[in-house]
């Protein structure tokens, strides 16, 4: 059991890298790429990993270590904040079925891909999917407290991952909108065609922005929907994680209660008992907690780790967007 001031110098320090990544977050010029705070976390805590390795050890270990995980799982948790039933309804049911048959498809694919044709690790692959499949930098962050590995890799590993939803998700910000001029409004939804298939949230905000109308609105919620489907994928991580580790010989199901959490705290949402205050501020609280964990888990990227993972993590998320924009497309055409 840690004590209370064995963890304060790491966790102080997570919360400045957190402060000026959501700080960078609202500037104008970084809104416009859509970059989350998330991502600067990573990138910031990366930056200070790697300059000063000092901070990764010795009195900030066990704060890092505790951001790593109680941070990250509060922050799932109360994501479900972002989410309601009404929103569910409003896209009906074709935008539920197709959010279901991109993300199980895009996950399906990755594992294929990544483990049979390029070789790669177990864990980077499922990273790398579930960020391409269903939120981007927030799905990697939850899924590595899942996986049975080695605490050493995995930082490297998700950063990795996160670097593919970056870069692919900001050619998505410049593709969609050309797509949308060029097919019109006509083909199908676009809006559910944006929602259920851009990895991050800021990237189907900015997307929506820039066309406008129903497709921003519709493009938000069914991406919103698409984040719910993390809590069955966690739930399945942990399972086939357990099979091959510490739990083979147990029959009992690894559950994420933080992930269960998210689906609960949704409901709360859906029935508005709670302020918009209070709403309010438990959304920005979840989001500065992943934004945290996500600075613990780049002072603990190493570029030479990263160096090591090559050219196939980045062959792998150019599979899925291809994968994304072209069945996702004719998805949403066929379900239209």
């Amino acid at each position: 059991m840690l004590r209370k001031d064995s963890i304060f110098v790491g966790v102080a320090l997570v919360a400045a890298i957190a402060a000026a990544a959501w700080c960078l977050a609202q500037w104008e010029s970084v809104r416009q790429y859509a970059v989350s705070s998330l991502t600067l976390a990573l990138l910031l805590g990366a930056l200070l990993g790697n300059f000063l390795p000092r901070v990764g050890h010795g009195a900030f270990r066990p704060g890092l270590a505790f951001a790593q995980r109680r941070f990250l799982r509060a922050g799932v948790a109360l994501y479900g904040f972002n989410l309601s039933v009404q929103q569910i309804l409003q896209v009906g049911s074709t935008g539920i079925l197709v959010d279901l048959v991109m993300v199980v498809s895009t996950l399906g694919l990755g594992w294929f891909v990544g483990r049979r044709l390029l070789g790669m690790d177990r864990e980077t692959v499922l990273l790398a999917s579930a960020g391409s499949a269903i939120c981007g930098a927030a799905a990697v962050v939850a899924t590595v407290p899942m996986l049975r590995s080695d605490d050493s890799t995995l930082a490297g590993k998700s950063a990795v991952a996160v670097a593919t939803v970056v870069l692919f998700g900001t050619l998505a910000m410049l593709l969609y909108p050309l797509i949308y001029a060029w097919l019109g409004a006509g083909a199908f939804d676009f809006g559910i065609y944006v929602g259920s298939t851009v990895h991050e949230v800021a990237q189907v905000v900015a997307i929506g922005s820039t066309i406008g109308g129903e497709v921003a609105s519709s493009a938000v919620i069914v991406k919103m929907i698409r984040v719910m489907l993390l809590v069955p994928f966690l739930i399945a991580v942990g399972w086939f994680a357990g099979r091959g580790g510490e739990r083979s010989n147990g029959n009992s199901l690894p559950i994420p209660w933080f992930a269960v959490a998210f689906v609960a705290l949704a409901g709360v949402n859906s029935l508005h008992v709670l302020p918009a205050d209070v709403v309010e501020f438990l959304r920005i609280g979840g989001a500065l907690l992943l934004t945290m964990a996500m600075a613990s888990l780049g002072i603990d990227t190493n570029v030479t780790r990263m160096k090591q993972a090559g050219w196939r993590p980045v062959l792998l998320g150019a599979g899925l967007f291809v994968h994304l924009v072209l069945i996702g497309g004719l998805v949403n055409w066929l379900a239209a």
